[in-house]
Protein backbone atom coordinates (compact mmCIF):
# COMPACT_ATOMS: atom_id res chain seq x y z
CA UNK A 1 0.00 0.00 0.00
CA UNK A 2 2.83 2.28 0.88
CA UNK A 3 4.69 1.49 -2.31
CA UNK A 4 1.22 2.43 -4.25
CA UNK A 5 0.82 5.60 -2.29
CA UNK A 6 4.45 6.53 -2.99
CA UNK A 7 4.15 6.21 -6.88
CA UNK A 8 1.20 8.19 -7.24
CA UNK A 9 2.38 11.14 -5.43
CA UNK A 10 5.25 11.29 -7.54
CA UNK A 11 3.12 10.99 -10.25
CA UNK A 12 1.19 13.56 -9.00
CA UNK A 13 4.06 15.93 -8.97
CA UNK A 14 4.05 15.67 -12.99
CA UNK A 15 0.96 17.65 -12.71
CA UNK A 16 2.47 21.04 -11.96
CA UNK A 17 5.89 20.60 -13.88
CA UNK A 18 4.80 20.94 -17.12
CA UNK A 19 3.65 24.49 -16.98
CA UNK A 20 6.08 25.53 -14.58
CA UNK A 21 8.55 24.28 -16.93
CA UNK A 22 6.93 25.69 -19.86
CA UNK A 23 6.59 28.92 -18.00
CA UNK A 24 10.47 28.94 -16.40
CA UNK A 25 11.44 28.00 -20.48
CA UNK A 26 9.72 31.28 -21.76
CA UNK A 27 11.22 33.43 -19.26
CA UNK A 28 14.63 32.43 -19.73
CA UNK A 29 14.26 33.05 -23.69
CA UNK A 30 12.92 36.43 -23.62
CA UNK A 31 16.65 36.53 -22.57
CA UNK A 32 17.95 35.42 -26.00
CA UNK A 33 19.13 38.61 -28.52
CA UNK A 34 16.14 39.53 -30.73
CA UNK A 35 16.32 38.45 -34.69
CA UNK A 36 17.54 40.09 -37.69
CA UNK A 37 14.46 42.04 -38.99
CA UNK A 38 13.77 41.51 -42.33
CA UNK A 39 13.53 44.65 -45.07
CA UNK A 40 10.86 46.72 -44.89
CA UNK A 41 8.40 45.78 -48.16
CA UNK A 42 6.04 48.35 -49.85
CA UNK A 43 3.40 49.92 -47.93
CA UNK A 44 0.28 47.65 -47.42
CA UNK A 45 -3.63 49.10 -47.84
CA UNK A 46 -4.30 48.80 -44.25
CA UNK A 47 -8.09 49.05 -42.79
CA UNK A 48 -8.40 49.80 -38.97
CA UNK A 49 -11.02 48.06 -37.86
CA UNK A 50 -12.60 48.85 -34.25
CA UNK A 51 -15.76 47.63 -32.04
CA UNK A 52 -17.25 49.85 -30.20
CA UNK A 53 -20.11 49.09 -27.81
CA UNK A 54 -20.69 52.62 -25.16
CA UNK A 55 -17.28 53.52 -25.59
CA UNK A 56 -18.38 57.58 -26.34
CA UNK A 57 -15.81 58.27 -22.68
CA UNK A 58 -12.66 57.24 -24.22
CA UNK A 59 -13.07 56.55 -27.83
CA UNK A 60 -12.13 60.53 -29.24
CA UNK A 61 -8.35 59.69 -27.47
CA UNK A 62 -7.99 56.32 -29.31
CA UNK A 63 -8.85 58.00 -32.74
CA UNK A 64 -6.56 60.89 -32.39
CA UNK A 65 -3.38 58.33 -31.61
CA UNK A 66 -4.52 56.33 -34.57
CA UNK A 67 -4.85 58.96 -37.58
CA UNK A 68 -1.21 59.77 -37.23
CA UNK A 69 -0.52 56.31 -38.28
CA UNK A 70 -2.66 55.78 -41.04
CA UNK A 71 -1.36 56.67 -45.00
CA UNK A 72 -3.08 58.30 -47.97
CA UNK A 73 -5.83 55.31 -48.47
CA UNK A 74 -5.89 53.45 -45.54
CA UNK A 75 -9.03 53.46 -43.67
CA UNK A 76 -10.40 53.89 -39.53
CA UNK A 77 -13.20 52.11 -39.58
CA UNK A 78 -15.54 51.90 -36.30
CA UNK A 79 -18.56 49.47 -36.24
CA UNK A 80 -20.67 50.83 -33.61
CA UNK A 81 -22.34 47.69 -32.02
CA UNK A 82 -25.40 47.90 -30.29
CA UNK A 83 -24.31 51.56 -28.79
CA UNK A 84 -27.05 54.00 -26.50
CA UNK A 85 -24.64 56.41 -26.39
CA UNK A 86 -22.84 59.05 -28.65
CA UNK A 87 -20.10 56.83 -29.84
CA UNK A 88 -21.07 56.70 -33.01
CA UNK A 89 -21.50 60.61 -33.45
CA UNK A 90 -18.13 61.03 -31.47
CA UNK A 91 -16.21 58.80 -33.94
CA UNK A 92 -17.42 60.85 -37.01
CA UNK A 93 -16.67 63.73 -35.36
CA UNK A 94 -12.61 62.03 -35.38
CA UNK A 95 -12.83 61.58 -39.34
CA UNK A 96 -13.77 57.41 -38.73
CA UNK A 97 -15.88 55.92 -40.94
CA UNK A 98 -18.54 54.39 -38.50
CA UNK A 99 -21.36 51.42 -39.53
CA UNK A 100 -23.92 50.74 -36.71
CA UNK A 101 -25.11 47.39 -35.75
CA UNK A 102 -28.08 46.51 -33.96
CA UNK A 103 -28.35 42.93 -33.07
CA UNK A 104 -29.54 42.89 -29.08
CA UNK A 105 -29.64 38.86 -29.65
CA UNK A 106 -26.07 38.41 -30.64
CA UNK A 107 -23.66 40.33 -28.26
CA UNK A 108 -20.01 40.44 -28.35
CA UNK A 109 -16.73 41.64 -29.78
CA UNK A 110 -16.62 38.65 -32.15
CA UNK A 111 -19.66 39.47 -33.53
CA UNK A 112 -18.91 43.21 -34.25
CA UNK A 113 -15.69 42.27 -36.12
CA UNK A 114 -17.36 39.81 -38.50
CA UNK A 115 -20.07 42.98 -39.24
CA UNK A 116 -16.59 45.05 -40.03
CA UNK A 117 -15.07 42.51 -42.15
CA UNK A 118 -18.42 42.10 -44.00
CA UNK A 119 -18.33 45.65 -44.69
CA UNK A 120 -14.95 45.87 -46.08
CA UNK A 121 -15.54 43.21 -48.21
CA UNK A 122 -16.56 45.58 -51.24
CA UNK A 123 -13.13 46.71 -51.20
CA UNK A 124 -10.74 44.87 -49.39
CA UNK A 125 -7.55 46.08 -48.38
CA UNK A 126 -4.01 44.43 -48.14
CA UNK A 127 -4.00 44.27 -44.06
CA UNK A 128 -6.83 44.50 -41.49
CA UNK A 129 -5.81 46.00 -37.92
CA UNK A 130 -7.97 45.24 -35.41
CA UNK A 131 -8.14 47.51 -32.34
CA UNK A 132 -9.86 48.14 -29.44
CA UNK A 133 -11.69 51.39 -28.58
CA UNK A 134 -10.21 51.65 -25.24
CA UNK A 135 -6.51 50.94 -26.08
CA UNK A 136 -3.82 53.13 -27.11
CA UNK A 137 -2.03 52.24 -30.26
CA UNK A 138 1.66 54.11 -29.50
CA UNK A 139 3.58 55.50 -32.55
CA UNK A 140 4.48 53.15 -35.32
CA UNK A 141 2.61 50.30 -33.86
CA UNK A 142 0.06 50.10 -37.01
CA UNK A 143 2.49 50.67 -39.65
CA UNK A 144 5.20 47.66 -37.63
CA UNK A 145 2.53 45.12 -37.78
CA UNK A 146 0.96 45.37 -41.26
CA UNK A 147 4.11 45.87 -42.80
CA UNK A 148 5.12 42.43 -40.90
CA UNK A 149 1.91 40.66 -41.37
CA UNK A 150 2.40 41.35 -45.08
CA UNK A 151 5.87 40.31 -45.28
CA UNK A 152 5.24 36.70 -43.68
CA UNK A 153 1.75 36.84 -44.88
CA UNK A 154 0.65 35.42 -41.17
CA UNK A 155 -1.27 37.41 -38.42
CA UNK A 156 0.64 40.00 -36.37
CA UNK A 157 0.02 40.49 -32.37
CA UNK A 158 1.50 44.07 -31.33
CA UNK A 159 2.65 44.00 -27.07
CA UNK A 160 -0.46 44.31 -25.66
CA UNK A 161 0.09 45.53 -21.91
CA UNK A 162 -1.71 47.37 -19.16
CA UNK A 163 -1.18 50.73 -17.65
CA UNK A 164 -2.32 51.49 -13.49
CA UNK A 165 -4.31 53.29 -12.47
CA UNK A 166 -2.72 56.97 -11.22
CA UNK A 167 -2.64 55.73 -7.83
CA UNK A 168 -2.04 52.24 -8.02
CA UNK A 169 -2.71 49.45 -4.85
CA UNK A 170 -0.43 46.93 -3.99
CA UNK A 171 -3.18 45.04 -6.01
CA UNK A 172 -3.48 46.49 -9.16
CA UNK A 173 0.75 46.41 -9.44
CA UNK A 174 0.59 42.89 -8.99
CA UNK A 175 -1.84 42.67 -11.89
CA UNK A 176 -0.37 44.51 -13.75
CA UNK A 177 3.05 42.08 -13.22
CA UNK A 178 1.31 39.42 -14.25
CA UNK A 179 -0.09 40.85 -17.18
CA UNK A 180 3.14 41.74 -18.44
CA UNK A 181 4.40 38.38 -17.90
CA UNK A 182 1.71 36.75 -19.89
CA UNK A 183 1.53 39.33 -22.80
CA UNK A 184 5.37 40.83 -23.28
CA UNK A 185 7.88 38.36 -21.68
CA UNK A 186 6.59 34.85 -22.93
CA UNK A 187 5.59 35.64 -26.21
CA UNK A 188 8.95 37.24 -26.27
CA UNK A 189 10.93 33.87 -25.16
CA UNK A 190 8.75 32.03 -28.01
CA UNK A 191 9.44 34.70 -30.19
CA UNK A 192 13.52 34.37 -30.04
CA UNK A 193 12.88 30.63 -29.84
CA UNK A 194 10.88 31.32 -33.51
CA UNK A 195 7.51 29.75 -32.01
CA UNK A 196 4.09 31.88 -33.08
CA UNK A 197 2.72 33.18 -29.69
CA UNK A 198 -1.24 33.57 -28.81
CA UNK A 199 -3.44 36.62 -29.92
CA UNK A 200 -4.22 38.86 -26.75
CA UNK A 201 -7.22 40.86 -28.34
CA UNK A 202 -6.12 44.46 -29.68
CA UNK A 203 -3.53 45.48 -31.91
CA UNK A 204 -3.24 43.07 -34.35
CA UNK A 205 -3.01 42.61 -37.72
CA UNK A 206 -4.20 40.24 -40.33
CA UNK A 207 -3.54 39.51 -44.44
CA UNK A 208 -6.79 39.71 -45.88
CA UNK A 209 -6.67 36.67 -47.39
CA UNK A 210 -6.15 35.17 -43.75
CA UNK A 211 -9.27 37.18 -41.85
CA UNK A 212 -11.82 37.23 -44.77
CA UNK A 213 -12.95 33.93 -44.26
CA UNK A 214 -12.22 33.20 -40.42
CA UNK A 215 -14.59 32.16 -38.34
CA UNK A 216 -15.31 35.27 -35.84
CA UNK A 217 -18.98 35.68 -35.26
CA UNK A 218 -19.30 34.25 -32.33
CA UNK A 219 -19.63 35.38 -28.39
CA UNK A 220 -16.97 33.67 -27.04
CA UNK A 221 -15.33 35.28 -23.99
CA UNK A 222 -11.81 35.32 -25.25
CA UNK A 223 -12.75 35.38 -29.27
CA UNK A 224 -8.95 36.46 -30.32
CA UNK A 225 -7.25 34.08 -28.66
CA UNK A 226 -9.55 31.08 -30.32
CA UNK A 227 -9.20 32.72 -32.96
CA UNK A 228 -5.51 32.53 -33.41
CA UNK A 229 -5.62 28.93 -32.65
CA UNK A 230 -8.08 28.32 -35.43
CA UNK A 231 -5.81 30.19 -38.04
CA UNK A 232 -2.90 28.49 -36.27
CA UNK A 233 -4.35 24.80 -36.87
CA UNK A 234 -5.43 26.35 -40.44
CA UNK A 235 -1.13 26.99 -41.08
CA UNK A 236 -1.40 30.51 -40.27
CA UNK A 237 0.19 30.39 -36.72
CA UNK A 238 0.68 34.51 -34.92
CA UNK A 239 3.94 35.97 -35.25
CA UNK A 240 4.89 39.01 -32.34
CA UNK A 241 5.57 42.14 -33.33
CA UNK A 242 8.57 43.27 -30.72
CA UNK A 243 8.38 46.81 -32.04
CA UNK A 244 4.64 47.59 -31.48
CA UNK A 245 2.85 48.31 -28.41
CA UNK A 246 -0.74 48.87 -27.41
CA UNK A 247 -1.61 50.43 -23.80
CA UNK A 248 -5.01 49.61 -22.21
CA UNK A 249 -5.95 50.34 -18.48
CA UNK A 250 -6.49 48.26 -15.49
CA UNK A 251 -9.87 49.20 -14.44
CA UNK A 252 -9.82 51.76 -11.17
CA UNK A 253 -13.40 50.39 -9.23
CA UNK A 254 -12.96 46.64 -8.01
CA UNK A 255 -16.19 45.51 -9.26
CA UNK A 256 -15.23 46.00 -12.79
CA UNK A 257 -11.67 44.49 -12.45
CA UNK A 258 -13.37 41.17 -11.33
CA UNK A 259 -15.46 41.29 -14.28
CA UNK A 260 -12.60 41.92 -16.36
CA UNK A 261 -10.80 39.10 -14.94
CA UNK A 262 -13.65 36.61 -14.78
CA UNK A 263 -14.21 36.90 -17.80
CA UNK A 264 -10.49 36.88 -19.48
CA UNK A 265 -9.68 33.63 -16.80
CA UNK A 266 -12.86 31.79 -16.77
CA UNK A 267 -12.58 31.92 -20.97
CA UNK A 268 -8.58 31.11 -20.73
CA UNK A 269 -9.12 28.47 -18.54
CA UNK A 270 -12.09 26.65 -20.54
CA UNK A 271 -9.78 27.21 -23.99
CA UNK A 272 -6.65 25.63 -21.40
CA UNK A 273 -9.25 22.38 -21.27
CA UNK A 274 -10.44 22.12 -24.67
CA UNK A 275 -8.19 23.40 -27.21
CA UNK A 276 -5.02 22.08 -25.93
CA UNK A 277 -6.00 18.24 -26.70
CA UNK A 278 -6.91 19.82 -30.63
CA UNK A 279 -3.60 21.23 -30.68
CA UNK A 280 -1.56 18.40 -29.54
CA UNK A 281 -3.75 16.64 -31.90
CA UNK A 282 -3.26 18.29 -35.07
CA UNK A 283 0.43 18.85 -34.63
CA UNK A 284 1.14 15.31 -34.14
CA UNK A 285 -0.96 14.61 -37.48
CA UNK A 286 0.78 17.67 -39.20
CA UNK A 287 3.92 16.88 -38.07
CA UNK A 288 4.13 20.77 -36.91
CA UNK A 289 6.62 21.71 -33.70
CA UNK A 290 4.77 24.66 -33.62
CA UNK A 291 1.55 23.70 -32.69
CA UNK A 292 2.98 21.79 -30.40
CA UNK A 293 4.41 24.92 -29.15
CA UNK A 294 1.18 26.87 -28.71
CA UNK A 295 -0.43 23.90 -26.53
CA UNK A 296 2.33 23.85 -24.42
CA UNK A 297 2.14 27.84 -23.80
CA UNK A 298 -1.62 27.45 -23.45
CA UNK A 299 -0.99 24.63 -21.23
CA UNK A 300 -0.02 27.41 -18.65
CA UNK A 301 -2.57 28.34 -16.59
CA UNK A 302 -3.29 32.35 -15.54
CA UNK A 303 -0.04 32.60 -12.63
CA UNK A 304 -1.58 33.15 -9.62
CA UNK A 305 -3.76 29.93 -10.37
CA UNK A 306 -0.65 28.26 -11.69
CA UNK A 307 1.05 29.52 -7.80
CA UNK A 308 -2.16 28.17 -6.10
CA UNK A 309 -1.91 24.86 -7.70
CA UNK A 310 1.70 24.49 -6.80
CA UNK A 311 1.03 25.48 -2.77
CA UNK A 312 -1.82 23.10 -2.75
CA UNK A 313 0.25 20.38 -4.08
CA UNK A 314 3.32 21.20 -1.65
CA UNK A 315 0.62 21.29 1.16
CA UNK A 316 -0.60 17.98 0.37
CA UNK A 317 2.49 16.34 0.07
CA UNK A 318 4.10 17.63 2.94
CA UNK A 319 1.46 16.15 4.63
CA UNK A 320 1.64 12.57 3.82
CA UNK A 321 5.36 12.95 4.12
CA UNK A 322 4.82 13.70 7.63
CA UNK A 323 2.59 10.57 7.57
CA UNK A 324 5.36 8.20 6.31
CA UNK A 325 5.28 8.70 2.44
CA UNK A 326 8.55 8.91 0.65
CA UNK A 327 9.95 12.80 0.43
CA UNK A 328 11.09 12.52 -3.39
CA UNK A 329 7.50 13.90 -4.70
CA UNK A 330 8.04 16.43 -1.65
CA UNK A 331 11.41 17.52 -3.39
CA UNK A 332 10.34 17.49 -6.79
CA UNK A 333 7.74 20.38 -5.90
CA UNK A 334 10.53 22.44 -3.78
CA UNK A 335 12.76 22.15 -6.87
CA UNK A 336 9.53 23.53 -9.16
CA UNK A 337 8.97 26.19 -6.55
CA UNK A 338 12.75 27.33 -7.37
CA UNK A 339 11.92 27.64 -10.83
CA UNK A 340 8.62 28.80 -10.79
CA UNK A 341 10.07 31.90 -8.44
CA UNK A 342 13.41 32.16 -10.93
CA UNK A 343 10.75 32.37 -13.68
CA UNK A 344 9.18 35.68 -12.14
CA UNK A 345 11.93 36.91 -10.62
CA UNK A 346 14.02 36.72 -13.99
CA UNK A 347 11.18 38.61 -15.61
CA UNK A 348 10.52 41.52 -13.34
CA UNK A 349 14.28 42.34 -12.75
CA UNK A 350 14.64 42.44 -17.05
CA UNK A 351 11.11 43.83 -17.59
CA UNK A 352 8.82 44.71 -15.00
CA UNK A 353 10.68 46.51 -12.29
CA UNK A 354 8.77 50.13 -13.42
CA UNK A 355 6.08 47.80 -13.00
CA UNK A 356 5.81 46.69 -9.38
CA UNK A 357 8.56 47.47 -6.88
CA UNK A 358 10.11 45.74 -4.37
CA UNK A 359 7.82 45.95 -1.36
CA UNK A 360 4.78 45.70 -3.30
CA UNK A 361 6.04 42.14 -4.04
CA UNK A 362 4.54 41.17 -0.12
CA UNK A 363 0.58 41.76 -2.00
CA UNK A 364 1.18 38.79 -3.93
CA UNK A 365 -0.29 36.05 -1.81
CA UNK A 366 -3.02 38.58 -1.06
CA UNK A 367 -4.00 38.84 -4.60
CA UNK A 368 -3.53 35.00 -5.09
CA UNK A 369 -6.47 35.14 -2.18
CA UNK A 370 -8.15 37.60 -4.11
CA UNK A 371 -8.54 35.30 -7.10
CA UNK A 372 -9.67 32.15 -5.43
CA UNK A 373 -13.55 32.65 -5.11
CA UNK A 374 -13.06 33.40 -9.39
CA UNK A 375 -11.64 29.99 -9.58
CA UNK A 376 -14.11 28.47 -7.70
CA UNK A 377 -17.15 30.44 -9.50
CA UNK A 378 -15.34 28.29 -12.54
CA UNK A 379 -15.51 25.04 -11.16
CA UNK A 380 -19.42 25.86 -9.91
CA UNK A 381 -20.43 28.26 -12.45
CA UNK A 382 -18.67 29.34 -15.07
CA UNK A 383 -19.01 32.53 -17.00
CA UNK A 384 -20.76 31.78 -20.64
CA UNK A 385 -21.57 34.93 -21.93
CA UNK A 386 -19.61 37.87 -23.29
CA UNK A 387 -19.82 40.76 -20.49
CA UNK A 388 -18.58 44.65 -21.00
CA UNK A 389 -15.98 45.20 -18.69
CA UNK A 390 -17.31 48.66 -17.30
CA UNK A 391 -15.15 51.84 -18.20
CA UNK A 392 -13.57 54.42 -15.48
CA UNK A 393 -15.06 57.51 -16.34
Amino acid sequence: MISAIDYGLTAFTVLPAIPIGVLFVECMAALLPAPTKAPATSAPRIAVLMPAHNEAVGIAAVLAALKPQLREGDRLVVVADNCTDETAAIARQQGAIVIERHDPERRGKGYALDFGIRYLETAPPDVVVMMDADCIAQPGTIQHIAQLATQHQRPVQAVYLMEQPAQPSPKSAVSALAFLVKNLVRPTGLHRLDFPCLLTGTGMAFPWRVIQASPLASGNLVEDMQLGLDLAIAGSPPLLCEDALVIGNLPQQAKAATTQRTRWEHGHLKTLLTQVPALLKAGIAQRRLDLVAIALDLAVPPLSLLVLLWAVCLALTAALVWQGATVLPLKLLLLQGGLLLGAIATAWAHFGRETISPHQFAAIPLYIFWKIPLYLAFLVRPQTKWVRTQRDS
